[in-house]
């Protein structure tokens, strides 16, 4: 099964770690777009979210994971060491979101903001929805 990754294309941090997941997918199951892409907004409403920029959506089969349950969903089909980060599902979801949300709401001052959409080389390009 496919599973699409959902992120915003304009900040670092969220651009580093779909690299990071490109770089430890081995069977190649994700897929992505960025949420002010076209594909992205679609995406983002027909599973009935709004048009708000969140750091990382997973959408996986018609289920919709959103801040740390989509971080260590997508961790769970990474190759090792990133793998482990799926037993942080056992940490209630409030502690892990409370997290999440601290770290999602200032990465623009803690790891900067792009003016573009990062793009992706032509050799990932199968990888993007929007490319």
């Amino acid at each position: 099964m496919n599973r699409v990754v959902l992120f915003d294309g304009m900040c670092n941090l969220c651009s580093a770690s779909v690299q990071l997941v490109i770089r430890h997918d081995p069977r190649g199951m994700f897929r992505f777009a960025s949420q002010q892409s076209a594909v992205g907004r679609d995406l983002m409403r027909t599973h009935g979210l709004s048009d708000e920029l969140r750091t990382v959506v997973l959408i996986e089969g018609g289920a919709v994971y959103l801040e740390s349950d989509a971080a260590v969903g997508i961790a769970r089909e990474m190759g090792w060491p990133w793998k482990l980060a799926w037993s942080l599902r056992f940490v209630p979801r409030f502690l892990r979101d409370a997290v999440y949300r601290f770290v999602a709401r200032h990465r623009y001052v803690l790891f900067g903001k792009k003016n573009a959409c990062w793009l992706p080389t032509p050799e990932l390009r199968a990888r993007f929805l929007d490319a």
